[in-house]
């Protein structure tokens, strides 16, 4: 039985390493999400026969409580709202980590550890509880069950990192030695409640960089509990989903042209306070679907740029047809996805690879940036700050410094957007304004299907340059 459950965990750790390796490409994604099913099923399967385990009773009772919770979850969220889900997921494994490390304190006692195991359960029940509330915090703001605007007052980062500060106090007074019966649930209280002031103070447009940062600490706390329970599998993978997710937040942290103590602190998304009188309304271009219709037929090249209004809309669909009648009419079609477009990382990718949009037709911002000068037409689509040229040379700009989508640089520019409203980082957008910008206001999905209506029926393929 020794041998089986070994044999299944190094059978895992191939294919949780594997999985990561696939899930780099869109076209090998598929099998990366596979292949990391398969390997935590071998985990938990192998778990299961090892002797430590003598009852399975309240094990098959909490699977079957945890099935009843997952499956509706999976199948009932809609595809806009991934990103929730996924704070949740790492909300409910950082919970069950920390509550592990709790058990095991509580089962052995605090004078029977030694001092690396010591070290290991402080940290996995620090990291578990914070990222389980900081989760459920991302998941609010996702979920617009509380502001996405920062929540800030003075000396809240003071207040944090004493709070903070002091939990570590007590998590080094354990590794120490025997310590009073109060210590280890204010030393839960306190890793509970920094986990809530760590979200209050960061806006929406930071939720990318904010979900990669708490997929990391989820993955330290898991990679903590193996150190303590001496389980190696649990070693490779929570530092597998650290490293990950600490890269990931480096990538998203460098597409905002950020710093993690920026994000932490630095309130990107509030609400900016204007002084003096209130400017007067700028003037903008604004076209029909009929007027949308001609101006794409009669283009050589177009770049989509989706952004989050296309995920609330669930226009991708519609966007498929869109491309499918341009590409028979011999426009070239392509795809430009920035890397924080949308509420998490790959947001724009998953929802039009559920369209089918073929994946050779979706371009990283690097690569694509460069052909906008020679596009005849640029098609955004819920997009705002990410294609915002006040990146580029207004210094006094919250998102100046920012990585944007070049598609100011297009011969024409038209922009599906419900108002005029601005996005995350609470401030207008020069590009709606210019003269080759065309605002096409209301549903993006309405509006996309009533373009695919008004190009005329085509037979021959070919369209009319």
């Amino acid at each position: 039985m020794s041998q089986i459950w070994q044999f299944a965990y190094m059978a895992a750790a191939i294919l949780i390493v594997a999985s990561i390796k696939w899930l780099n490409s869109p076209v090998t994604a598929r099998r990366g999400v596979q292949a990391g099913e398969i390997g935590m099923l071998l985990a938990v399967v192998g778990t299961l026969l090892r002797h430590e385990v003598v009852s399975y009773e309240a094990i098959l009772a909490c699977f079957f409580i945890g099935t009843a919770i997952g499956i509706p979850l999976a199948y009932l969220m809609p595809m806009t709202a991934v990103p929730q889900l996924t704070a949740l997921s790492h909300a409910f494994g950082a919970l069950a980590a920390a509550l592990v490390g709790t058990a095991e304190f509580y089962r052995r006692g605090a004078g029977e550890f030694s001092t690396v195991t010591m070290t290991a359960l402080a940290i996995e029940t620090l990291l578990g509880y914070l990222t389980f509330t900081a989760s459920v915090m991302a998941f609010g703001k996702l979920q617009d069950l509380v502001t996405t605007r920062p929540v800030t007052y003075r000396g809240q980062n003071v207040v944090n990192l004493f709070l903070l500060a002091v939990a570590i106090s007590l998590g080094v007074w354990m590794v120490m030695g025997p310590v009073p019966v109060w210590v280890f649930p204010v030393f839960t209280g306190l890793s509970l409640l920094f986990g809530v002031l760590l979200i209050i103070p960061i806006g929406g447009g930071d939720m990318p960089t904010v979900i990669a940062l708490l997929n990391s600490y989820a993955g330290l706390s898991a990679a903590a509990m193996g150190f303590a329970l001496q389980n190696r599998l649990l070693i490779v993978a929570g530092a597998l989903n650290a490293a990950s997710g600490f890269i990931l937040s480096v990538i998203m942290c460098k597409a905002m042209n950020r710093s993690f103590a920026n994000v932490l602190f630095g309130a990107f998304g509030q609400v900016q306070v204007h002084t003096g009188e209130i400017k007067e309304a700028r003037p903008v271009r604004s076209a029909t679907p009929e007027d949308a219709a001609s101006i794409l037929e009669s283009a050589r090249k177009v770049i989509i740029v989706p952004g989050y209004g296309m995920a609330v809309a669930q226009a991708q669909h519609k966007l498929r047809e869109l491309t499918d009648a341009l590409l028979k009419r011999g426009v070239d079609v392509e795809f430009a996805i920035h890397p924080v477009a949308g509420r998490m990382p790959g947001h724009m990718n998953v929802l039009l690879a559920e369209a089918d949009i073929p994946y050779d037709r979706l371009h990283e911002m690097d690569d694509i940036n460069s052909e906008f000068p020679e596009t005849d037409v640029a098609l955004v689509i819920g997009a705002n700050d990410v294609v915002n040229p006040a990146a580029r040379h207004d210094k006094s700009s919250p998102i100046y410094g920012m990585p944007i989508l070049d598609v100011d640089k297009a011969q024409t520019v038209m922009v599906i957007k419900r108002s005029m409203s601005p996005g995350f980082a609470g401030i207008d957008n020069e590009l709606y304004y210019m003269d080759r910008t065309l605002m096409l206001f209301g549903d993006a999905k309405a509006f996309v299907s009533d373009i695919v209506k008004q190009l005329p029926a085509t037979s021959n393929g070919s369209g009319s340059h």
